[in-house]
């Protein structure tokens, strides 16, 4: 990358009306008129304002337009040509005007109509180390000829690091929004070297009405840095210094899973969660662990994981979001490991995985999300199929992606079977097979419904290759998601089979765990669970050859 600073606007380079500002000399005086003279002038006045011309039309709607100077200024206090200044509009005729002016000689006039803009203006010094100057006025209110002096000498350094004394600089990225009459705009830089300087330009605006934030990342010895830290006030920034200690900082370990035998590399990125940012995005092999140190300070956090590739294979995208962290703790994420199968996404808000709306009933669950319930981008699976039932006749068959559906029936209400299956694996979890099966009632509606689906969760403690002792006393925990979760769950049965779903025992649940004992060396785990909820819906969720022992 040849500039270490690159700017991004919010708004392509645009201008608006050219043309002089209209101004109002005051009355003039004419000499006395006769009566019959005076009556004739007052007619056609009359007339005028009855029908104006399209002339005085084009010239009402004009808004005023002023002139606005900027003068930019190197860190020697000269007039530097090497700049990008943006000028977006915040509020009044001109909220929907921006402007990227540009002369050479450092001095550059734009016209733009009245109101309230956001002004950004980036300087990169001469050399290729010397840095760059960021400098922000979120008020800038045009109501007369205005003259702006960006001066790089008012900046001050953006100094953001750990405190590992060898820890390598990646990049950064700064932004800042201006809220004014409901109305928002923003500006950033991204920075591929160090040496970033910046200040404040102008007076202050409505308090709490700027928000900033600088994220900074840094590679260490046993760990990546990603320190981020945002502010809401009157003004943008000048100067910022962070040092954080390690114990101000969280942990985040993210660890890629490879239950199939796989060995090679994708990658691993992690950005806060409030955006725009950069982030971090590095290789991770599978059967490793990545470890990041964070801000708490920043707020909720994003990672994601991105499996190797084939070369017939696209990379299969996992991604965890919003979670919190807090200095001194660390959180884990597991991507890709066993156990696969249906999950519900429990945000709040979240659209349902089956919806009935009028005579069609759909279905769009992850049917094989992995153990930590992270729904994959491009799940591996040999064959999949949907079916539904409808008092007992099957009127539908689907193939395709694992867990989604649609199929139309009959507006009547009717007891209903929708039963999804995947068969996956590959190499030593050859055989993997997922069967989810949802009884209940349904009848057209006037508006998209959701259908009472659950599923159950089990996590039992793998190894990254899936596998867990041979012969050892497990303990794994069992969690009810969707529509049980509300309604209550009248019975909840689960099964173990060590012969690959040939034969089924009962294991006993307690305190949310299910103890069985798992059998020898290369030997597979499969589960069955068996729910019906106080509405007497009801899931039959079976997982041939869940995991192996080892």
């Amino acid at each position: 990358m040849n500039d270490p600073a690159t700017h991004h606007p919010e708004y392509d380079p645009a201008y608006a009306p050219a043309g002089s500002p209209t101004r109002d000399h005051g009355p003039r005086h004419e000499p006395r008129r006769s009566a019959l003279r005076t009556l004739a002038m007052a007619a056609a006045a009359a007339v005028a304002v009855a029908a104006p011309s399209p002339a005085a039309i084009a010239a009402a709607a004009t808004p005023e337009t002023y002139t606005l100077t900027i003068r930019h200024l190197d860190r020697d206090g000269a007039p530097t040509g090497t700049y990008r200044t943006n000028v977006t509009g915040l509020s009044g005729p001109g909220a929907d005007t921006s402007a990227a002016p540009y002369d050479e000689s450092g001095t550059v006039t734009v016209r733009l109509p009245e109101g309230r803009y956001l002004l950004d203006s980036t300087l990169d010094g001469t050399e290729p180390d010397s840095g760059t100057d960021w400098i922000v006025q979120p008020r800038l209110d045009l109501d007369r000829d205005t003259t702006v002096t960006v001066d790089a000498r008012t900046t001050a350094p953006v100094d953001v690091r750990p405190q590992e004394a060898g820890a390598r600089y990646l990049h950064s990225m700064a932004f800042v929004e201006a809220t004014h009459d409901g109305t928002t705009r923003s500006a950033n830089l991204m920075m591929s070297g160090e040496g970033l300087r910046v200040a404040h330009l102008g007076p202050a605006t409505e308090q709490g009405s700027v928000r900033e934030w600088i994220d900074t990342y840094w590679s260490g010895e046993r760990a990546d840095y990603a320190l981020g830290y945002t502010f809401t006030s009157d003004r943008a920034l000048t100067g910022l210094v962070r040092h954080p200690a390690p114990g101000a900082l969280a942990t985040v370990t993210v660890s890629a899973a490879a239950p199939g035998g796989g060995t090679g590399t994708g990658f691993v990125e992690i950005q806060p969660s409030a955006g725009p940012t950069v982030g971090l995005v590095q290789p991770l092999k599978q059967l490793a662990t990545a470890t990041f140190l964070v801000t708490p300070e920043r707020g909720l956090w994003d990672v994601g994981y991105a499996t190797p590739a084939g070369p017939e294979t696209p990379p299969n995208r996992y991604s965890a979001q919003a979670f919190p962290v807090r200095a001194g703790a660390t959180t884990t994420h597991t991507f890709d490991n066993a156990v696969f199968g249906p999950a519900l996404d429990t945000t709040p808000g979240a659209r349902p995985a089956g919806v009935r709306d009028g005579d069609t009933l759909a279905l769009d669950i992850p049917l094989l999300a992995d153990g930590e319930g992270h729904a994959p981008s491009a799940p591996r699976f040999h064959g999949a199929l949907t079916t539904l039932h409808r008092d007992g006749v099957l009127i539908g068959t689907r193939q395709g992606a694992p867990g989604r559906a649609e199929f139309t029936t009959t507006p009547g209400r009717a007891t209903y079977r929708l039963t999804a299956t995947a068969t996956h694996g590959s190499g030593p979890t050859a055989g993997g097979r997922t069967t989810a099966s949802w009884s209940f009632t349904s009848a057209a509606s006037s508006h998209p419904a959701a259908i009472p689906l659950s599923t159950v969760r089990f996590a039992p403690a793998l190894a990254l290759d899936g596998t867990t002792p041979a012969g050892a006393l497990l303990r794994v925990p069992v969690t009810v998601q969707g529509a049980a979760t509300t309604t209550g769950v009248r019975s909840l049965a689960i099964s173990v089979s060590t012969d690959g779903g040939t034969t089924w025992t009962r294991v006993p649940v307690l305190d949310g765990l299910a103890g069985f004992r798992t059998p020898g060396p290369g030997g597979t785990v499969s589960l069955r669970a068996e729910l019906t909820d106080t509405e007497g819906n009801t899931l039959t969720q079976t997982l041939r050859n869940a995991f192996r022992t080892r």
